[in-house]
């Protein structure tokens, strides 16, 4: 059992570390759509524009908070906090790492390894929804409550097909735990292939990838903003830092989704063929193991970039459509055919 001070050390690591990624992702988001738009992208402030994350954060924070005079204030203020603690909240029962021994005491690199992951997961996530639909409600303005209820019913019916992918992973790895998930991951399947769930649940990953960018209202699923319908949606009326939570909340749930995808589908910190533990000592194992895992999680970080800046936004009724129509069926056979595959090879 660990300590209460190795546990805070852990919690104020992954914030921190959280924060600092989510930050970095608002520099490569401008410079990677500088890069696919074959234009500069932020190139002022710093080499490269690498400051340009810190003269935002000084400008949202050290500008004007001003609320709608027939806001209601107490759901406009809670809107952006509701939003943003579920974001933060959800990665801590994602393992970033394996394990790291220090004086012979074992150091775990999951802030709770809880056996009912998947169900906290998909509990915590379920709450972002109420910042949304309160901020958009709380704004009193009529853009921003067609950005709300957009955003319910996008999550709503996004949400089913994410958790029966969940529901297909929980059934092929026979556990509730992200962390048994992972280990469930190591060696080789079928003698030559990595033994990763997207070897085993390709339906199921491409299922959970198209619900995961609907989940965090990302292009071609950003229909709660749609700029160019409703005016930037949801948070129209929202700035300084409530506006900053909202957008700093969008990128930690990137980032919290990318490292579901990684631990789930694609080996979480195993690498195909080799045990690193072997040839590394405990110190280095740890600290390879959490490198191995943030290097998958960068790939999809950049995909959700690449994806945003190359697809166009669907309508409204393709979004629904896409959802009921042909998501969930595919959700619902995928989940009996992971069944069949369970009964028959266990």
């Amino acid at each position: 059992m660990e300590g209460w001070g190795i546990i805070i050390i852990k919690i104020v690591f992954i914030w921190t570390w959280t924060l600092l990624i989510a930050t970095l992702m608002t520099w490569i988001e401008r410079r990677g759509a500088g890069l696919i738009q074959d234009r500069l992208g932020p190139n002022r402030a710093g080499p490269f524009g690498i400051f340009q994350p810190l003269a935002d954060g000084i400008k949202l924070f050290t500008k004007e908070d001003i609320v709608p005079e027939k806001a209601h204030k107490i759901l406009f203020a809670l809107g952006p906090i509701l939003f943003a603690l579920p974001a933060f909240s959800a990665y801590a029962v994602v393992p970033f790492g394996d394990k790291i021994v220090l004086g012979g005491k074992e150091i775990i690199l999951q802030v709770a390894d809880v056996s009912v992951g998947f169900l906290y997961i998909v509990a915590i996530g379920s709450m972002s929804v109420y910042g949304i639909v309160l901020g958009g409600w709380g704004s009193n303005n009529k853009y921003s409550i067609l950005g709300g209820l957009r955003s319910t019913a996008q999550l709503i019916s996004y949400e089913v097909p994410w958790g029966l992918a969940l529901l297909a992973a929980v059934l092929l790895y026979g556990t509730f735990s992200l962390r048994d998930m992972a280990f469930a991951q190591q060696g080789v399947f079928l003698g030559f292939l990595p033994n990763w769930g997207i070897f085993k649940q390709p339906l199921g990953f491409i299922l959970f990838m198209v619900a995961a960018y609907a989940e965090a209202n990302r292009v071609p699923f950003d229909l709660p903003e749609a700029e160019s319908e409703i005016v930037a949606g949801y948070h129209t009326e929202y700035g300084s830092m409530r506006l900053g939570l909202y957008l700093f909340g969008e990128y930690v749930n990137i980032y919290t989704l990318s490292a579901l995808i990684v631990t789930l589908y694609f080996g979480a910190w195993n690498l195909p063929y080799v045990d690193m533990s072997k040839f590394l000592g405990p110190v280095a194992y740890g600290l390879a193991s959490f490198l191995v895992f943030f290097l998958k999680v960068a790939f999809f970080l950049w995909l959700f970039v690449w994806v945003r800046w190359t697809v166009p936004r669907f309508r409204y009724d393709q979004v629904m459509g896409l959802g009921w129509k042909s998501l969930i069926p595919l959700a619902l056979i995928n989940l009996f055919i992971t069944a069949l595959f369970v009964q028959f090879t266990a």
